[in-house]
């Protein structure tokens, strides 16, 4: 077996690497497993065991020893005599990492969120010398608060067992750890003289609770039944004795001040401020009360908290993520206040955990003027040096660190965001992620310690989060093209040259975004209709129809492979998305001309295509609305909860709100959502549009948005079963689509392109502006 990835001198420039020592720049943190090293490797040998069949499985003999490598960084190295495979980690996590390691670049193999390609070789392949690697950085953090609702939302433990397995894999050692913590605040809150009334309009349904934990709103999706903080609070018993085991650190909720409404009648005397709205909900789900850090019931609610998951959890790895000020504006500037309502998040935990330490998102420093360099140093010094971790949330567009001077010296995680609401579209910045962490590695004065992962959503765009991944073990960046063609080959088990070509046209178009523009899926067939929509706009389309013409042409190398069938799918609904756009764009011209053929004909086009979108997604199964619907339902121990959790489920992915306050941010492209929900809501529109020309009346938007609003609640009240099996053959159905629309593809590519060159020359007008205002 060849060595596809690393040559003899790339070993010995590893080897070389890995054991020079690296200066511990924040020695104090905690972020070391407490579990025992046979533990650890017990851990890492039952995920190996629960991937591999049982006999190739045994071929593995592992061990967990922290003094192989340099202290506070995670270190593996394994060889391999062709028939038993020996891997040392300096813990459970490393082992696993190590494990994974040999099956990508020795064995060609592929783990992802959409299945495994495991098409092992008879003989595993020989390594000798060993391959001894340590990672650049102590830290792999995984999660954004907002994946705990976007994607884990109605997740079992079947589902949470495989994917600890996947952050292992991966070198994950510092993962969120949220599940449960409405059952730990509910004992908290009780004690304290709340009311379960108090607390069911506080806490959020199932698929909101991420926004009441940072006080953005109150109750919607609510109440939580009781049996909801049952099963939650089983479920993370599970997830951290897992994580545990494997020597992860995870990361537990802090109290941030995000107070139950109900605070002003128990208390008072308490210094509680109402903040704004927030996602333009109203009473009595906004405005939500922040309780001032330095009242003296701050420190002793923060304080029950962690005492209570302390106890609950039979212990903790001193790590508390808690979000202050999350997309609203402090009440005040100064600077003395700033940094005292961090010292007062941090004091709560310290309070109850001396050897505290506080996590946060730094996503707040993105947002709008307030943060400047001052704001920002103010609210960072209020925490002793090294006891605030920040997670530059955004560092591939949007990083903070190189605007904050590192942070001001407070330790900091280069994350990946990549992806907003867990939409559906293609999207990547692969030259932004391949240079963005080494670029702050050597960032003067850096006091970075890691990289991470922060999604909004998964189970998207997963070349994307292989790549990410992938770095996290570099010293370097990598040649994309070559690392595009090796990842070809693992996914799909076999090569194929049209397959590879297809995902370097992909990685240099819809995966390389150099304008800034974010993952946030605004295609016209998931956005309410109107006169003026536009779609997001980096990449050339024809790279993209010429990548799905080339997946046709490898069906004959790698049919069998459901990654291929998944991929397929995904390239298939990417072209039909934008072809909808030129067909939108030509039923407005005929709105706006009068004409009522050209209307009716193009709208006709676009609800053929919104068909031809749902059969292409319902014949694989990771693109199914029911998937999604059955999960919640089956958590459900009644009928009663079973509904609440329905329309959880229905509500977030498309009103997002009681009357659309966030309407469509986190729509998905499903099988049975695009045929039931965006089909309806276009055919409402066209038709409106067809009634606007023969009565010669100019459309009226504000009723229509109304009309379309009480069409989409009567579907998130709705109980119709989709499919959770798919139906039809994807590859048929996608060579169907592609001659049926081939017809379309240039029309779509000269639009794309004339709506690239307008806004480049507006951009280029604007700095010429600037350059000569300046």
């Amino acid at each position: 077996m060849l060595l596809h990835n690393l040559t003899f001198f790339c070993i010995l420039i590893i080897l070389v690497q890995s054991h020079q020592e690296e200066k511990d720049l924040f020695p104090k943190l905690n972020l070391r497993s407490k579990t025992l090293p046979d533990v650890q490797a017990q851990a890492a040998s039952d995920v190996i065991s629960r991937i591999l069949p049982p006999d190739r499985a045994l071929q593995f003999k592992v061990s967990v020893d922290s003094d192989i490598g340099p202290a506070e960084l995670t270190s593996y190295k394994f060889s391999s005599d062709g028939k038993t495979v020996h891997i040392t980690g300096t813990s459970g996590v490393a082992v696993v990492w190590g494990f994974h390691h040999y099956l990508k670049h020795y064995c060609d193999c592929h783990i992802s969120w959409q299945g495994r390609q495991l098409n092992l070789p008879t003989s595993f392949p020989v390594v000798d010398p060993e391959v001894f690697i340590t990672s650049p950085n102590k830290v792999r953090y995984y999660q954004n608060v907002c994946t705990v609702s976007y994607s884990f939302a109605f997740w079992n433990w079947t589902r949470w067992e495989k994917h600890i397995d996947w952050m292992a894999l991966n070198g994950i050692n510092l993962p969120l750890a949220f599940t449960a913590q409405e059952s730990i605040w509910e004992k908290v809150y009780l004690k304290l003289g709340f009311t379960q009334q108090d607390l069911d309009v506080h806490f959020g349904g199932p698929a909101f609770l991420a926004w009441t934990r940072m006080g953005n709103i109150n109750g919607w999706g609510g109440p939580l039944p009781s049996q909801w903080h049952y099963y939650q609070l089983d479920l993370q018993h599970r997830i951290l004795n897992r994580m545990r085991s494997l020597g992860m650190i995870p990361v537990l909720p802090a109290f941030a001040g995000h107070v139950p409404n109900a605070i002003t009648r128990l208390f008072p005397n308490a210094s509680v401020t109402r903040l704004r709205n927030w996602g333009h909900f109203s009473d009595p789900y906004c405005c939500t009360y922040l309780l001032d850090s330095q009242d003296p019931l701050f420190k002793k609610i923060g304080t029950a908290f962690v005492e209570a998951m302390i106890d609950e959890y039979n212990g903790t790895d001193h790590v508390y993520n808690g979000d202050l000020f999350n997309e609203m504006t402090p009440s005040s500037s100064d600077p003395n206040y700033l940094s005292a309502a961090s010292r007062g998040v941090y004091d709560a935990i310290v309070s109850a955990d001396p050897k505290g330490v506080w996590l946060m998102q730094a996503w707040l420093f993105t947002k709008g003027t307030f943060w400047t360099q001052e704001a920002i140093k103010a609210f960072l010094g209020g925490v002793p040096e090294g006891k605030l971790i920040l997670l530059d949330l955004q560092a591939e567009s949007q990083p903070v660190y190189n605007r904050s001077h590192s942070f001001f010296g407070q330790p900091f995680i280069w994350c990946m965001l990549h992806n907003f609401g867990g939409n559906s579209g293609m999207y990547g910045m692969l030259e932004a992620v391949n240079q963005g962490p080494f670029d702050a590695m050597e960032y003067s004065g850096s006091s970075m310690i890691g990289t991470g992962l922060t999604p909004e959503g998964i189970n998207q765009n997963y070349i994307m989060y292989d790549f990410m991944t992938d770095l996290m073990w570099r010293t370097e960046s990598v040649d994309i093209q070559k690392w595009i063609t090796n990842y070809a080959l693992r996914r799909y088990g076999s090569h194929s040259a049209p397959a590879a070509q297809a995902l370097l046209l992909l990685a240099k178009s819809v995966y390389n975004c150099t304008d800034a523009h974010e993952n946030h899926c605004k295609a016209v067939v998931v956005q309410r209709p109107q006169e003026q929509m536009s779609q997001n706009i980096w990449y050339s389309v024809s790279d993209v129809t010429e990548s799905w013409q080339l997946m046709l042409q490898a069906v004959e190398d790698i049919q069998a492979s459901s990654l291929f069938r998944y991929d397929i799918v995904d390239v298939t609904r990417q072209v039909l998305q934008d072809v909808a756009y030129s067909f939108y764009n030509e039923l407005i011209d005929g709105y706006q001309a009068n004409n009522s053929t050209a209307v009716k004909t193009y709208g006709d086009k676009l609800l053929d295509l919104l068909l031809d979108m749902d059969a292409i997604l319902l014949s694989h199964e990771d693109w199914l609305l029911g998937r999604w619907l059955l999960a919640a339902k089956l958590l459900a121990s009644n009928a009663k909860d079973q509904k609440l959790y329905e329309f959880n489920a229905r509500n977030q992915i498309t009103l997002w709100g009681p009357n659309g306050e966030i309407l469509d941010y986190g729509n998905k492209q499903w099988g049975g959502l695009l045929k039931s929900y965006y089909y309806d809501r276009w055919k409402l529109y066209i038709d409106t549009l067809l009634i606007c020309i023969e009565t010669q009346q100019k459309l009226n938007q504000t009723a229509f948005n109304e009309e379309s609003l009480e069409q989409g609640r009567a579907w998130t009240k709705d109980t119709t079963i989709y499919p959770t099996l798919p139906t039809g053959d994807s590859i048929k159905i996608s060579r169907q689509l592609f001659n049926k629309y081939e017809r379309y593809f240039k029309a779509t590519t000269q639009m794309f392109n004339q709506e690239i060159s307008l806004r480049n020359s507006k951009e280029t007008k604007y700095e010429l502006l600037i350059s000569n205002h300046k």
